[in-house]
């Protein structure tokens, strides 16, 4: 039998890094066995829906690559592929269910079950619905249903005895049925709630397996109970750990990003999230870490998931991010780059070129390339691309003399350094200013001299740069071209 299974989130907003792991899961459990990889969307709880919540999950994880075989946008034989577009499946199976004796109308007002809740908990009992209505007889149901008393269809769970669930990650598992309470399967507005319509829509999708957060395991045995009152076969279960933060707790938005969205924004490639993700809860037999979606494909088995909790670990996320940032090439980098550098208010896009938007220069592709390249090999995120290279755009450099000065050296020492440097590097043909060149140009000087390099080299980068920190002096000057590289020399020496 193909294997076929689903993503079924709710569309409430973003797409939370600890959902998507799970949706990569899926899709890769239903890859490796080449079945299909099925959403749909369980917007049963409208007062919680976002507008637009779909169109955006759709496009997220498109960025990331993960496609779907059937769903709201994909078609197939088993739609509609929305929970609120199925309502006459659910009524049908709601009153096959009543007449099976498995479920029963429940007329218990909101205002009476918050006072037996109020009861349970000063008696310190676990909050249960009392089951008053479970006694109901034929006579007593007609006359409240004439007389237009709403009610809610609550699951028959049996009273006594134990339920076995099989979960494919950890084996069997026990449940005391006494435990378990009569919890509601339709609301009284006449819509399902997720345990009803996510079992009567997995068995009617013909799900063969079902993959989710290990937070279901407390509905598991009433899912199983409501398969076995239907007299359908379940599909397989496999419940997914959760994610933890490095303290141990659950990851939450006041710790810092938490959904996708978040992280595209920053500049996270989709290939460093999916690796990133991929690895927690799961890894390779091979041990290698860096994986192409493909080879996730290919290497992932259902088996092979881990049931203790994972850990979400940023500098990992950085790590798998500076890498791929890292095999990028130049062109790549700089389409990826432009918008960041946009958004920080450093250039915008003007015909074919881009404008500097601090001295209304129309930049070439090749200048924001060579920016770019420079710091290919320091970024983790392009998001960072802006302030890295913020000096690069800047009409006048912003810093204090005193930061030209290297060591020990004195204020005129420094400034006759630079002078020898300009001196050596004015020499140097505009069409032959290269890194390389102008190295050439200061370096061979120094060692003629038998200078220190530092009383040179220092007060150059931070002329060029007006920073600390920085790349290299003549990789600085051979994307700044001689003119601009000359000028800031000249504005440096004037500061001394």
């Amino acid at each position: 039998m193909e294997m076929r299974t689903r993503f079924a989130p709710s569309p409430t907003g973003f797409l939370h890094i600890g959902n998507f792991r799970t949706a990569l899961f899926i899709y890769l459990a239903a890859k490796s066995l080449g079945g299909k990889f099925v959403l749909r969307v369980e917007d049963t709880d409208q007062k919680r829906e976002v507008e637009g919540a779909v169109a955006g999950l759709l496009d997220i994880l498109g960025w990331l690559g993960i496609h779907f075989d059937e769903g709201p946008s994909a078609g197939g034989r088993f739609g509609p592929y929305v929970q609120s577009q199925r309502r006459p499946i659910y009524d049908k199976y709601a009153t096959e269910l009543l007449d099976k004796g498995g479920a029963y109308r429940c007329f218990c007002t909101s205002e009476r079950l918050e006072k037996m809740r109020a009861d349970q908990q000063a008696k310190k009992l676990p909050p249960r619905y009392d089951r008053t209505c479970r006694h109901l007889t034929d006579e007593e149901i007609e006359e409240k249903m004439k007389a237009g008393e709403p009610y809610v269809i609550r699951q028959k769970i049996p009273e006594e005895g134990e339920i076995v669930v099989h979960d494919e990650l950890r084996g069997d598992i026990r449940f005391d049925c006494a435990d378990l309470d009569d919890h509601v399967l339709i609301k009284s507005d006449g819509m399902p709630t997720y345990q009803f319509a996510s079992v009567v829509d997995d068995h009617t999708m013909e799900m063969t397996h079902v993959l989710r957060g290990d937070e279901w395991l407390s509905s598991f045995p009433k899912n199983i109970l409501l398969y076995q009152a239907f007299g359908w076969q379940p599909p397989k279960f496999a419940h997914i750990p959760l994610i933890l933060n490095k303290g141990g707790g659950k990851l939450s938005k006041r710790q810092g990003d938490v959904t996708v969205e978040d992280y595209r924004a920053k500049g996270y490639l989709p290939e460093a999230i999916l690796n990133f993700c991929v690895l927690m809860g799961w890894h390779p037999k091979d041990e290698n870490e860096i994986l192409s979606l493909k080879e996730m494909e290919e290497k992932f088995r259902l088996e092979d998931i881990r049931i203790s909790p994972a850990v979400f670990d940023l500098e990992k996320m950085d790590y798998f991010n500076g890498y791929y940032i890292r095999h990028k090439s130049w062109d790549e980098l700089v389409s990826l780059c432009v918008p960041h550098l946009v958004a920080d208010g450093l250039i915008e896009e003007s015909g074919s070129g881009y404008k500097n938007l601090s001295t209304g220069e129309i930049l070439s592709r090749q200048f924001l390339r060579g920016v770019a390249a420079l710091e290919q090999e320091r970024l983790k995120k392009l998001s960072d691309i802006g302030e890295a290279t913020r000096f690069f755009f800047e009409k006048d450099l912003s810093y204090e003399p005193e930061l030209l000065i290297w060591k020990k050296a004195t204020a005129e020492e420094v400034k006759a350094n630079l002078e020898k440097s300009l001196e050596l590097l004015e020499k140097v043909p505009a069409e032959d200013w290269t890194k390389h060149s102008s190295k050439d140009a200061v370096v061979s000087h120094i060692e003629a001299t038998g200078g220190r390099m530092g009383d040179y080299l220092w007060p150059l980068r931070v002329a060029l740069t007006g920073r600390k920190a920085s790349p290299g002096p003549f990789e600085v000057a051979e994307v700044l071209g001689k003119e601009k590289s000359l000028e800031r020399l000249k504005r440096a020496i004037e500061k001394l």
